[in-house]
């Protein structure tokens, strides 16, 4: 069996988060492990408050698993201080991590604020260039690349000018009133886009977590990078078109949607 790692902070309520990212990968037929870089308190009303690992535990933690089960892949999402990033970086080094996404999670679905700008500086020099790809929303590649991005063209401009600085793919996320779920993959110069169509539910609840978990468990499969983007992207519309509906305010997917078998009967 595959396996993946996700590093990564808490979400209480299960939408997001390595709640998110487990239920993520054992639904796309890799075990799933996972690293706490903090635990938060949220629900799908907002943020409340957030408690960091320290960095010596982070460490601990990704050395229990590189030197046991080594994953396939790797995926990283909220990671919201300086130190934490670093220990980060150092073990994907030390352990010579291959395939790498990186989910620059910078503000929650709920507009909250996740990382501090020290850490984004961070990001930028220690995470970024050691990834297989990236997968900012419109709002974090705006960050990333120092662009305002209205339409197609902005995000290929954008996506180019992130990936030709720190060395990845990119996959830029539509949506946030931009357009109908069209993705852009920018790699190696070249720009493919992946169309989709948007559906009508509000519950988007840790939709970035559920993408970057799912392309980081089809990596781990063996899949290329397009391949693996595109089995995502159809897994994350089978779960938004599941239409769960939890919570009082943007609630979670419905990540087991195509769960089967005596058990869940």
């Amino acid at each position: 069996m595959k396996t993946a790692l996700t590093i990564a902070g808490t979400d209480p309520s299960g939408g997001a988060g390595i709640q998110a990212d487990i239920k993520t990968m054992t639904a796309n037929g890799v075990y799933a492990m996972s690293a706490v870089t903090a635990l938060v308190a949220q629900n799908t009303t907002g943020v409340k408050s957030i408690m960091e690992v320290t960095p010596e535990f982070l460490a601990e933690q990704l050395d229990c698993v590189f030197t046991d089960i080594m994953p396939d892949a790797v995926k990283t999402g909220m990671v919201s201080s300086v130190p934490l990033i670093q220990v980060i970086a150092r073990k994907l080094k030390e352990y010579r991590v291959e395939k790498l996404v990186v989910d620059p999670v910078m503000v929650a679905t709920s507009g909250d604020r996740l990382i501090s700008e020290e850490a984004v500086d961070a990001l930028k020099a220690e995470l970024l260039p050691l990834a297989t790809v990236l997968t900012p929303n419109i709002p974090e590649a705006e960050v990333l690349s120092g662009m305002t991005i209205h339409g197609p063209e902005d995000m290929e401009r954008a996506a180019r000018s992130i990936s030709e600085r720190y060395g990845c793919a990119v996959l830029c996320k539509g949506g946030h009133d931009l357009n109908d779920a069209n993705d852009l993959l920018w790699r190696s110069g070249e720009a493919k886009w992946f169309y989709g169509r948007r559906i009508d539910n509000p519950n988007t609840h840790g939709t970035g977590c559920t993408l970057s978990s799912a392309i980081a468990s089809n990596l781990a499969k063996g899949y290329d990078l397009d391949t693996s983007v595109e089995r995502a992207k159809t897994y994350l519309s089978g779960a938004l078109a599941s239409m769960l509906d939890l919570g009082q305010g943007k609630g979670p997917l419905d990540h087991l949607f195509n769960l089967e078998g005596e058990f869940v009967k």
